[in-house]
Protein backbone atom coordinates (compact mmCIF):
# COMPACT_ATOMS: atom_id res chain seq x y z
CA UNK A 1 0.00 0.00 0.00
CA UNK A 2 1.45 3.37 -0.97
CA UNK A 3 1.72 6.42 1.26
CA UNK A 4 -1.46 8.19 0.07
CA UNK A 5 -3.63 5.11 0.52
CA UNK A 6 -2.21 4.60 4.00
CA UNK A 7 -3.01 8.20 4.96
CA UNK A 8 -6.52 7.90 3.52
CA UNK A 9 -7.20 4.70 5.45
CA UNK A 10 -5.81 6.25 8.63
CA UNK A 11 -8.04 9.29 8.15
CA UNK A 12 -11.11 7.06 7.84
CA UNK A 13 -10.32 5.11 11.00
CA UNK A 14 -9.44 8.23 12.98
CA UNK A 15 -12.79 9.75 12.01
CA UNK A 16 -14.53 6.70 13.46
CA UNK A 17 -12.50 7.00 16.67
CA UNK A 18 -13.27 10.73 16.86
CA UNK A 19 -17.00 10.08 16.48
CA UNK A 20 -16.85 7.56 19.32
CA UNK A 21 -14.90 10.04 21.48
CA UNK A 22 -17.52 12.75 20.91
CA UNK A 23 -20.32 10.35 21.85
CA UNK A 24 -18.44 9.28 24.99
CA UNK A 25 -17.87 12.94 25.89
CA UNK A 26 -21.57 13.66 25.49
CA UNK A 27 -22.54 10.73 27.69
CA UNK A 28 -20.11 11.75 30.42
CA UNK A 29 -21.36 15.35 30.37
CA UNK A 30 -24.96 14.17 30.74
CA UNK A 31 -23.96 11.88 33.61
CA UNK A 32 -22.01 14.68 35.30
CA UNK A 33 -18.74 12.72 35.25
CA UNK A 34 -16.87 14.91 32.75
CA UNK A 35 -13.16 15.53 33.27
CA UNK A 36 -10.63 17.52 31.27
CA UNK A 37 -8.50 14.53 30.30
CA UNK A 38 -11.41 12.97 28.43
CA UNK A 39 -12.14 16.23 26.63
CA UNK A 40 -8.53 16.71 25.65
CA UNK A 41 -8.36 13.19 24.25
CA UNK A 42 -11.05 14.17 21.74
CA UNK A 43 -9.07 17.30 20.86
CA UNK A 44 -5.91 15.23 20.28
CA UNK A 45 -7.83 12.92 17.96
CA UNK A 46 -9.25 15.96 16.19
CA UNK A 47 -5.73 17.33 15.64
CA UNK A 48 -4.68 14.08 13.96
CA UNK A 49 -7.85 14.18 11.88
CA UNK A 50 -7.01 17.76 10.84
CA UNK A 51 -3.49 16.82 9.75
CA UNK A 52 -4.56 13.85 7.67
CA UNK A 53 -7.47 15.83 6.23
CA UNK A 54 -5.23 18.69 5.17
CA UNK A 55 -2.86 16.24 3.52
CA UNK A 56 -5.71 14.68 1.59
CA UNK A 57 -7.11 18.09 0.66
CA UNK A 58 -3.84 19.39 -0.80
CA UNK A 59 -2.75 16.12 -2.42
CA UNK A 60 -4.47 16.73 -5.80
CA UNK A 61 -3.03 20.25 -6.01
CA UNK A 62 0.48 19.06 -5.22
CA UNK A 63 0.24 16.26 -7.78
CA UNK A 64 -1.01 18.74 -10.39
CA UNK A 65 1.83 21.14 -9.53
CA UNK A 66 4.42 18.38 -9.81
CA UNK A 67 3.14 17.68 -13.21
Amino acid sequence: MNWSKWIRQTHRWVSIVFTAAVIINGVTVVQGKYNNRLGLSAVAILALLLLTGLYLFFLPYVNKWRG
